[in-house]
């Protein structure tokens, strides 16, 4: 009679490079080129009104996206720290962490939100200016996909928590993380060139 594998130790075979799905990371290759567009076209736009997106760059509320960079960094954390316990047998564990990096994401779109209902309550839109359209236009696109993000790590949590990844079995929740990572690292990056860089 055959023993029953043992999937509560940690695997032991090398880790995969790049860890998750290869089709993951193709999907994130061609949405970092798709911001990577837009990164360009604000420079571009600002290079030749740069008085203008001084001046409304100060209206923007700088703490509240200082405190979105918190949250979404520190959501990132919890989420590797879930791929850490999953890869150690410890499932429930990882799904208290997915479960910690989905309230951050939620706390992020709340604060964002605000800042939403800010602006379009002082009658700003899109053709407010040129300043505008970027900025509602960036952050509503990664305002997006941070949703994305979080319905993967909703499905991603069910998964978990249900025993569904382990040591053998990591390439849903890393596949999963990576993309979350992508949206935080976007994140890090428009927060200074749309809020902070002058």
């Amino acid at each position: 009679m055959n023993a029953s594998p043992d999937t509560s130790a940690p695997h032991a075979g090398p880790a995969a490079f790049p860890p998750g799905d290869l089709a993951i990371w193709f999907f994130i290759l061609a949405e970092l080129l798709a911001f990577g567009v837009f990164f360009a076209a604000y420079a571009f736009g600002r290079a030749h009104n740069v008085e203008l997106f001084n001046e409304m760059q100060q209206t923007l509320d700088r703490k509240a996206g200082a405190l979105n960079t918190v949250l979404l960094i520190t959501g990132s954390w919890c989420v590797a720290r879930a791929v850490e316990a999953v890869g150690r047998a410890r499932a429930t564990t990882g799904a208290r962490w997915l479960l910690a990096g989905i309230a951050y994401g939620g706390g992020f779109l709340v604060v964002k939100g605000f800042e939403y209902a800010d602006k379009f309550g002082a009658g700003i839109n899109l053709s407010t200016n040129s300043f505008y359209m970027f900025y509602l236009s960036l952050t509503f696109f990664h305002f997006m996909h941070v949703i994305l993000g979080m319905v993967i790590l909703v499905a991603l949590w069910v998964k978990t928590r249900n025993g569904d990844y382990g040591p053998a079995d990591m390439n849903g929740i890393e596949s999963g993380a990576a993309y979350w990572h992508m949206v935080d690292l976007v994140w890090i990056v428009l927060f200074p060139l749309v809020y902070v860089m002058r």
